[in-house]
Parts: C-alpha cells; structure tokens; sequence
C-alpha cells in the first residue's frame, strides 16, 4: 500500500512544475540583463557576441511558451492523465531551465574574456 495517494501524488507533481517555473522566472531579469550588458560592451568578438544574445533570446521565448501552452489539468480528469501531464510538464520545463543554465553561462564567460 502506498503511503501517498495518487491525488496527493499529483498535487506533489504539479507543485514541483510550478516551483520550477517560479524558480526559472526569478531569473528572467539576469537574461535580459546579459542580453543588454552583450549589445553595449561589444566583445571583440561580435558573431560570438549576437549568437549568445539569440540564445538569451531562446530561453526567454522557451519559457514564454510554456507558460501559453501550460493548462491546469481540471480536477475531474484522472489522476493517471494528470500525472501524465505533469510528467510532460516538468520535462519541458526542465528543458526551457537547460536553456536558461547554458545561455546565461555562456553569456557571462564572453563578458568575462571578452573585457581583457
């Protein structure tokens, strides 16, 4: 017998989703920071430079997305759906915090080398 009901279950997976997206959004202001320190310190470097402003790009579209095409499942369809969902959900989401991890890391070693 399972400690955690599968509704439980299903609210602990919607929870995470959400606490991954919140987490994602605190740093929405770092990529559009980045893109801007990129255009006004031009590295020596400026192919570098406007690829990694398009990947800060990327990443804000990535999360744009998901947000639009994120809906609640309604609490009357199952549980297994739901799941499901969530599932799917957090894969995405975890997708777009890929993006958010790379293009902000990369921005900010061109900054770095690029200031020599």
């Amino acid at each position: 017998m399972s400690l955690q009901s599968d509704e439980q279950k299903a609210e602990a997976a919607e929870k995470a989703v959400l606490a991954r997206h919140d987490e994602l959004m605190a740093q929405m202001d770092q990529l559009y920071d980045l893109r801007q320190q990129l255009q006004k310190t031009a590295p020596a470097d400026t192919v570098m430079a406007g690829r990694q402003r398009r990947a800060l790009l990327a990443a804000d579209a990535g999360m744009m997305t998901w947000m639009h095409q994120y809906h609640r499942p309604a609490d009357t369809t199952k549980v297994e759906r739901r799941l499901t969902y969530y599932a799917q959900q957090q894969h995405y989401i975890d997708s777009v915090g890929h993006l958010f991890r790379t293009s902000i890391d990369s921005a900010r070693l061109l900054l770095k080398t690029g200031s020599r």
